[in-house]
């Protein structure tokens, strides 16, 4: 894995997302990695983060995916341009669409790993491929339209 997180390399003023934010001490603060071409997250859901006994909510899961497919956009560009994460000029990336398939039950008690790769980047577009695995099992993926806005 790189050395340092995607979200470490955002200014401190956009760093307060819910799901990826480091300045948000009630979100998420999710961590993305490369491995390969692949942005990584592991994330190990807290036990209020349940919908049913022994099964992670929905909701949470789908925020994973917007957060860890988002970020992957934003270092893939960066990746693309050769330049540094967190470079002048900024790049942004939002959520145009966001396609969450559940698979099976996600299990609570176990650490997910989110798996992320951009499969085509347009000028504004860029469109991402998610995983979420339980251990070995897959149990959610997302399709994810990244768009790439100015500034924020």
């Amino acid at each position: 894995m790189s050395e340092k997180c995607f979200q470490d390399c955002f200014p401190d003023h956009v760093a307060i997302c819910y799901g990826c934010g480091r300045n948000n001490p009630e979100g998420l603060q999710i961590k993305s990695y490369w491995e390969g071409n692949e942005g990584v997250c592991r994330f190990t859901p807290k036990p209020y983060h349940t919908a049913f006994p022994n099964v992670v909510y929905g909701g949470l899961i789908a925020a994973l995916i917007d957060c860890h497919s988002i970020c992957t956009a934003m270092a893939h560009a960066y990746r693309m341009d050769n330049r540094d994460l967190g470079s002048e000029p900024k790049i942004y990336f939002v959520t145009g669409t966001l396609n969450v398939s559940y698979l099976k039950p996600t299990p609570m008690n176990v650490e997910l790993t989110l798996r992320a790769k951009v499969l085509e980047q347009k000028t504004r577009k860029s469109y991402v491929h998610c995983s979420v695995f339980a251990g070995e099992t897959e149990t959610a993926k997302a399709e994810v339209l990244a768009v790439r806005v100015k500034s924020y």
